[in-house]
């Protein structure tokens, strides 16, 4: 039946055995074009009958299967090398196929697809449903037609030969297509078989099972790399929406692997789509579904090594779309089947809709089941298309992705709770890695982390917040939280207090390793991070800010043994100035921590922290010991320390020197000079009485330091902290403690034995230490009445202690005066150990001092005027007494020997000095007035005492005491009574003493020495000497000294009369005699003797020049200018011209003596500028003429001299004349001064800027400023300036380039220094002639001065700008310039609303003034920058708001609803979040407290408007005042809230100035003692006011601003406010 099917079709199709078709040949054409066509590659042919498998029909019960096996057996018998038989199990070809596949146009797809081979094959075969067909590519010769002719097949290949192929072990399927391949097409063949792609079978829903073998007698030789791929399905489907989605499972069992199986699960997801009109092509045009089919491989995809196609049209094409998923729908192909078309509409409409797909697929991959733990979560992202594709149409898909995921919540967060949360990515934050590490280790202490994502973000997962997600969280665009995020964690979460010490410590160094590139400039500084025991001894923390703004200190221990010991301490002494330290158990953590080194510098250098032992502990704590009770707790705390060996001896003595002590009254002493200890037992006390070293700074210690004590737990019995005291301080009492310089009283009456021995005792102690006693201590205790003697309670310095040896001094000094001797049956022997103690005191122990006793007694009868005549002779009996019983005198002597006791002639005197007359000292007597003793009023007994006398000082006897008279020289009232023997003693005491130059001169000029003449004074005498004749023959008028008179004994005090002015020399008398010859020849005159000249030869022998040609030497030498150079005629110069050249004619070198030098250089040589001396003058010749002229400089004058002044340049050159061109510029520029005619001075300064002349004194005026042709000035240089660009300083300063041409500009700029332009110093020096001549400035020069500044600005020109500036421009309200003012009355207006309010009220302008149009080299902000600089004020910071004016209408407001007034709980919500700030630190306690302000608030409006005044202080005491209108006003003592009148129409304007002054008055009302909050919580106040305080509105409000409400403040919300707003 099958068979005739077959003939019937070439006999009715084909014509075989009729007539010949004449189409034959066109369609056999056809058909070869349409087979070649189809594809561009060979191997196409495979996905085509893949395809034309999965459209084929199976039996029921049956798993679809496709086997390609290739065989190098020819079962064709057609020579090929290789054969392909493809098995297929489904129903079978029909008749209907059959003829499908001879045909052309009608072909189904089986047919079309079936048409593909012939480009492998030449000959292909179907056997199938007892058909056994083949096809041949070329024209049959029955009707010369190829490709669609069947021709039935009996042999070659049989049934049974294909069996043996497919293996004897099955039956056959169905369906065999066998393929002999052409033999250039066998390797394209096997490579494709050998590439057929694991995922192949995705996307068909029929085929279950393909497999590629090959199969040759000698497997050795198979070269196809097998493989077996299976698929299962999950039919348990999901629906969503109009989408499906199930499980799929392939394998794969390849020969490669060596027969090992790999699978792999893939996700479906099915959606449909409708059909877009504008995506509508014909043929889908009965297509109104795309189904879009997406498929996420859970593991690694089945790929065999190759490139996976991220398309498929059911089956893949070659499109690698680098997206981790596979798109699959009913694309439109390219006719080669190796992409779709991407500019085609339908497919475009296709790409649209896979985002769409996608999210929803993912949606559905992420949240179908909560079972799954949430690590499970992250892979699923890896399906994002996080990589570029390849084909830009793609990448738009991969955007578009991007953008629908992004804006979907996604993203899993970490909730530590069973509920499961996803946000959008932006609104999700990563932690850094560390910290999961410690939320974890946290978690595990019991520390709840539910509100993880309460802090203003939300958490990513803590799975998915891994390194190998980094490119896909940044594709979604989640970024770490900021650095804020932490410090509300930790202080939200409570990390710090809930978790171990070891985990705090790792958090610490957490923050530590991260500070610098993370959380330098966060509120982490603010957080309260670090733990430290507070005063009441509870664990508290401190943050970083505190620490730097209140100082405090945080300390740990240098060794953990003390960490205890101090911590205590410090809790005794309550932590004063603010120390605490980090608890033990802290400690004990950071110790064990392995990055402990790195960790404590941090918390050194940011947290303050300090390690400290218990001595620099003990250092720090000195300074904060500001009252009694830490004092004395610091001393019991060095105590202990020293006792538990925590500080050395020497550092505890070293503390001790330098601590505060509380003395008895309570009083603090850090600074003290020494410690006394407490009164209450001491023996101070009762000594001295009170305490007498508080002016050394002695201090006596309070009795707290007696007494037994309990500090930090430890125990003190009584005394033992004082005996530290004693040991350590220096507390001391007597007597072991040094003096006070200073008297007490209780000596100055009798002291109890018990005393008197205690103080011989500390006076034994200061001698044994070698301590000198104070002067006044000594004092009172030498004074004081205290000893008990034999005459009664007397000083020690009046008693004594007698020895064996006074036995007659006794006897005969009572006989004079009573002397007290120590009771010693009252002190007992133990005073007699106190010797040298009792000395030291005065108690006299000598005989000596017995005798200085006896002789100040005499001195204090003396002193009494009761020491008579008769009491003088019983001292000096008293001496002899002495000395006759070979007793020492000397005590006594000295004694009394000082006193004024003695009566002389020039009245009371002491001993020393006076003299006992006798007839030695008469001549004395004459020329002194010496103290002779009185004989007359003792009588000539004295005289027998003169050896008594002589030992108390009484000169006895001359012995040469020539001083003695030369000191009390006197001259007797006549000088005739002056004797031999007077003048002879007065030449002795010359020649012996020592006279002063007065007394010297007195006698060298009075008239006591006797001459020829009479007495002369020695000045005018001459001592005669016989060689002296002939001069005396000359003058016998000299007053020669009377040797007659004096005898010969005169000649021998040559040297003495010499020394007061005698002539006693021959020379020095002819020079006196000369001096009298000369007067005498003045008398006469004598007259010149004539005819010198008849000796003209004798002269010459004698050496006379008497040749002129031989005189110019004695010109040179003699030369004498003439005062007056006028006198000097031509002629005279001329010739000393030629003097000088016969000079230089000889053969000798010439050389002028300094006389000459001087002479010449004076002003005589005549120029055209007058006399000038030479080396003021210049030669004119023809080398100066091209330069200058005559006239221009003091050039010599040619006219007065004659042009023969020119021959004798050589010898002007000698003089010091100049005489070269280049050498004249000092000369002709120091004459410039004497010009004022503008062309001789332009000549000059041509020539000197020929030569490059530079002043050597640059400070002179060296330019000429002229004013007409003959007029002008001289000035300096730094008057001056190149160019004004400005035009600003034609008054000030002169400008020269609009005085000079350019080549002499230069010239003043290189020569003379002339700046360029004025400098920053001129400007200002401008403005100050501004300030003081001008009231407004023209816009070009204000421009031009702050210009200059601000291109100038440092801080040399702030400095000058400070200092020399006392007015600014302020803005003009007219057009009549710039005004100015004094700096302190103008103001920079940083707040336009004020601004506006002044300038309204129309008051002069106090706002500094900024250039309009704006320049950009002075822009707005640099002037602010720059008047802040120099002290000007801003308004803001200025402006004083005094009370309100009153309401008229006061008491006729209204009460008002609320909320009509926007007191709404969005208005509390925004307050509560400002509050919340963890910068603030306010309590919950406190924000709700801020919070019932508002609410408590009763609204008042009014119909008068709220006013308020400002005033803005100016200079004088003076102030600028305005009204402006505020809406509001807070009356805070009255909990009352003005509103003025509000519009309910009101205009945009309106709103905002209602927000404005709102927010202003509320944030004011609140934040009143934090100014500067108010700026802040005012804005977002405004912002919720504009935005009615609507919930939504202002929780986004708050999240932009990183703002939230806490817990506790929205269960305050709800139960306290929201109820009643």
């Amino acid at each position: 039946m099958e068979r005739e099917h077959i003939e019937e079709i070439r006999r009715k199709k084909f014509s075989i055995g009729g007539d010949p078709n004449m189409l034959t040949e066109d369609l056999h054409q056809a058909v070869k074009n349409l087979s070649a066509e189809l594809y561009t590659k060979d191997v196409h042919f495979l996905m085509e009958l893949i395809q034309n498998a999965e459209d084929n029909e199976y039996p029921p019960g049956v798993d679809p299967s496709l086997e390609f096996v290739i065989t190098s057996k020819d079962i064709t018998s057609t020579g090929a090398l290789m054969t392909l038989l493809i098995f297929n199990n489904e129903k079978g070809f029909s008749p209907k196929n059959i003829e499908s596949i001879c045909g052309v146009g009608r072909s189904t797809k089986k047919g079309i697809g079936f048409k593909s081979v012939f480009l492998i094959t030449s000959q292909p075969h179907i056997f199938s449903n007892n058909y056994q067909i083949r096809f041949n590519e070329f024209p049959t010769p029955d009707c010369n037609l190829g490709y669609i002719v069947p021709e039935w097949v009996d042999n070659n290949p049989t049934l049974s030969d294909v069996q043996k192929i497919y293996g004897r072990s099955k039956p056959l399927p169905t369906t065999t297509i066998i393929l002999p391949l052409k033999s250039d097409k066998v390797s394209a063949v096997k490579h494709q078989l050998s590439t057929v792609h694991p995922e192949v079978l995705l996307f068909l829903t029929k085929i279950k099972r393909l497999s590629v073998r090959e199969d040759n007698e000698d497997p050795g030789l198979n070269t196809v790399n097998a493989i077996s791929i299976s698929s299962e399905t999950d039919f348990q489907t999901r629906k969503n929406i109009s989408a499906e989605s199930y499980t799929l499972h392939l394998a794969a069992n390849e020969s490669k692997s060596g027969g090992r199986e790999r699978d792999c699960d893939y996700y479906m997801w099915k959606q449909k789509f409708p059909v877009r009109v504008d995506s509508e092509v014909e043929r889908r045009r009965e297509v109104e579904e795309w189904v879009i089919t997406l498929a996420f491989a859970h593991g690694q995809r089945l790929n065999r090594g190759m490139r996976s196609p991220g398309v498929y049209a059911f089956l893949p094409t070659e499109m690698v779309t680098g997206f981790p998923f596979i798109i699959q729908a009913d694309f439109i192909l390219a006719s080669s089947r190796e992409t779709i078309l991407l500019d085609n509409k339908w497919n475009k409409g296709i790409l649209s809709c896979v985002a769409s797909a996608f999210v929803s697929a993912f949606d559905s991959l992420l949240k179908t089941s909560q079972a799954t733990p949430d690590f499970s979560l992250p892979p699923i992202f890896k399906f994002l298309p996080v990589n570029s594709s390849a084909y830009p149409e793609l990448d738009s898909v991969r955007m578009a992705i991007k953008e629908k995921v992004v804006s979907e919540n996604f993203i899993p967060c970490e909730s530590y709770t069973n509920q499961r949360i996803f946000c959008k990515p932006g609104e999700v934050g990563r932690l850094i890695p560390d910290f999961w590490g410690i939320l974890a280790d946290a978690r595990k202490q019991g520390v709840g982390l539910e509100d993880l994502s309460s802090h203003g973000t939300y958490i990513l997962s803590s799975a998915f917040d891994a390194p190998e997600y980094n490119d896909i969280l940044e594709f979604l665009g989640v970024d770490y939280v900021d650095a804020n995020w932490y410090a509300k964690c930790v202080m939200g979460s409570n990390l710090i207090m809930g978790v171990s010490e070891d985990l705090y410590v790792r958090i610490l160094y957490y923050f530590a390793e991260n500070w610098g590139d993370y959380f330098h400039c966060t509120n982490v500084r603010s957080l309260p991070l670090l733990k430290y025991t507070n005063q009441d001894g509870r664990l508290s923390l401190i943050s970083m800010e505190r620490v730097t703004q209140d100082a405090e200190n945080v300390f740990v221990s240098d060794h953990m043994e003390n960490a205890s010991w101090l911590i205590g301490w410090n809790h005794e002494f309550g932590c004063c100035a603010g120390r605490f330290f980090v608890p033990h158990n802290t400690q004990l953590a950071l110790k064990r921590f392995s990055k402990a080194m790195p960790l404590m510098e941090w918390l050194k250098h940011y947290m303050s922290v300090k390690a400290v032992n218990v001595y620099s502990y003990a250092i720090l704590c000195m300074d904060s010991l500001d009252n009694k009770h830490l004092a004395i707790a610091f001393a019991y705390f060095l105590y202990h320390s020293l006792k538990k060996k925590c500080m050395s001896e020497g550092q505890v003595r070293e503390l001790c020197r330098s601590m505060p002590l509380v003395d008895n009254y309570g009083g603090m002493w850090k600074n003290w000079s020494g410690v006394l200890v407490p009164a209450k037992g001491s023996k101070w006390i009762g000594l001295l009485g009170s305490n007498r070293w508080r002016r050394r700074g002695f201090i006596e210690l309070s009795g707290d330091y007696s007494l037994a004590g309990k500090y930090a737990g430890l125990h003190t019995p009584e005394k033992s902290l004082l005996k530290f005291m004693q040991n350590h301080v220096g507390a001391s009492d007597v007597p072991c403690i040094s003096p006070p310089n200073a008297a007490f009283t209780t000596v100055a009456s009798p002291l109890t034995r018990e005393n008197a021995l205690l103080l011989l005792k500390w006076i034994s102690n200061l001698r044994n230490k070698g301590t000198r006693m104070p002067e006044k201590f000594l004092t009172c205790i030498r004074d004081g009445n205290w000893v008990k003697t034999s005459a009664g309670y007397k000083s020690p310095s009046d008693s004594f202690l007698s020895s064996s040896d006074w036995g007659c001094l006794l006897q005969m000094g009572s006989l004079l005066v009573d002397i007290p001797l120590i009771d010693l049956e009252f002190y007992g022997k133990c005073i007699e150990k106190y010797k040298e103690e009792l000395k030291a005191i005065g108690v006299m122990f000598e005989f000596g001092e017995a005798c200085q006793f006896i002789g100040k007694h005499f001195m204090s009868l003396a002193s009494s005027r009761d020491l008579t005549r008769s009491k003088v002779f019983s001292m000096l009996k008293f001496m002899r007494f002495l000395r006759e019983k070979y007793l020492p005198t000397e005590d006594f002597v000295k004694s009394v020997m000082s006193g004024r006791w003695l009566k002389t002639v020039a009245g009371m005197s002491s001993p020393i000095g006076s003299i006992l007359p006798d007839s030695e000292w008469t001549a004395a007597s004459i020329i002194s007035h010496l103290p002779f003793i009185d004989s007359e009023y003792y009588g000539d007994e004295i005289l027998s005492y003169n050896t008594e006398l002589q030992l108390l000082g009484v000169v006895v006897g001359f012995n040469r005491n020539y001083q003695l008279v030369m000191d009390n020289f006197e001259w007797p009232l006549y000088m005739a009574s002056i004797t031999v023997n007077c003048a002879f003693l007065i030449l002795e005491c010359i020649r012996h003493a020592s006279l002063s130059d007065d007394l010297l001169c007195n006698i060298r000029r009075q008239k006591w020495v006797k001459t020829n003449h009479g007495l002369r004074s020695p000045s005018e005498c001459f001592l005669f000497d016989s060689d002296w004749n002939c001069l005396m023959s000359v003058a016998d008028d000299v007053p020669l000294i009377d040797v007659k008179f004096y005898e010969s004994r005169i000649q021998s005090y040559k040297d003495e009369l010499k020394k007061i002015g005698v002539v006693v020399r021959f020379e020095e008398a002819s020079i006196a005699v000369s001096k009298r010859f000369k007067a005498l020849a003045l008398k006469n005159s004598l007259t010149k003797e004539q005819g010198i000249y008849e000796y003209k030869d004798e002269m010459k022998a004698f050496g006379v020049t008497v040749e002129f040609q031989m005189g110019p030497r004695f010109v040179i030498t003699g030369l004498c200018v003439p005062t007056y150079s006028a006198g000097i005629a031509p002629d005279s110069v001329i010739a000393l011209l030629k003097c000088i050249r016969n000079l230089k004619s000889g053969s000798v070198e010439v050389s002028f003596p300094k006389e000459f030098a001087s002479h010449i250089s004076k002003k005589w040589l005549k120029t055209v500028a007058g006399y000038r001396s030479p080396k003021e003058c210049i030669l004119f010749d023809s080398s100066w003429a091209s330069h200058l002229e005559r006239k221009d400089g003091p050039f010599i004058d040619e006219d007065f001299y004659g042009s023969d002044i020119k021959t004798y340049k050589a010898e002007l050159v000698l003089l010091g004349v100049t005489t070269d061109v280049e050498n004249g510029l000092p000369l002709l520029a120091g004459h410039l001064e004497y010009h004022s005619c503008c062309s001789v001075i332009n000549r000059i300064y041509k020539y000197l800027k020929m030569f490059k002349w530079v002043p050597d004194n640059k400070t002179a005026n060296w330019v000429w400023i002229p004013n007409g042709d003959d007029n002008g000035k001289w000035v300096n240089a730094v008057d001056c300036v190149l160019h004004d660009k400005d035009d600003l300083y034609s008054e000030c300063l002169h400008v020269l380039d609009k005085i000079y041409e350019n080549e002499m500009v230069n010239f003043f700029s290189m020569a003379l220094g002339v700046r360029q332009s004025p400098s920053v110093a001129d400007y200002i020096d401008l403005w100050k002639g501004w300030e003081n001549s001008k009231t407004k400035l023209a816009h070009n020069e204000c421009c031009a001065f702050w210009i200059c500044i601000v291109s100038n600005w440092s801080k040399k020109t702030e400095k000058l700008l400070f200092e020399n500036i006392k007015k600014l421009p302020v803005i003009s309200t007219g057009s009549g310039g710039i005004a100015l003012s004094d700096k302190d009355d103008v103001f920079i207006p940083d707040d336009m609303q004020l601004k506006d309010a002044f300038d309204k009220a129309n008051f002069r302008s106090v706002f500094v003034w900024y250039p309009q149009p704006s320049l950009a080299s002075v822009t707005r902000t640099k002037l602010y920058q720059i008047y802040a600089s120099v002290g000007v004020r801003t308004i803001s910071k200025s402006v004083k708001i005094e009370r309100p004016f009153e309401m008229k209408g006061r008491g006729d407001a209204r009460n008002v609803n609320k909320r009509y007034a926007m007191v709404r709980d969005g208005l509390f919500r925004i307050v509560l979040a400002f509050l919340s700030d963890i910068s603030l630190e306010l309590s919950m306690e406190k924000r709700h407290q801020t919070v019932k302000c508002i609410h408590d608030l009763k609204f008042l409006e009014t119909d008068e408007p709220v006013m308020v005044r400002y005033s803005l202080p100016m200079s004088g005491g003076k102030a600028a005042t305005v009204k402006a209108s505020r809406i509001f006003r807070w009356e805070r003592e009255s909990s009352e809230l003005y509103v003025q009148k509000i519009d309910k129409s009101s205009t945009e304007k309106e709103r905002i100035e209602f927000a404005t002054y709102f927010s202003q008055v509320v944030s004011e009302g609140l934040m009143w003692d934090e100014p500067d909050r108010i700026g802040g919580l005012s804005e977002l106040i405004k912002l919720g006011c504009l935005l009615k305080f609507e919930k939504d509105a202002v929780n986004f409000l708050l999240m932009t601003k990183n703002l939230h409400v806490l817990v506790e403040d929205e269960q305050f919300l709800i139960s306290e406010v929201s109820s009643s707003v």
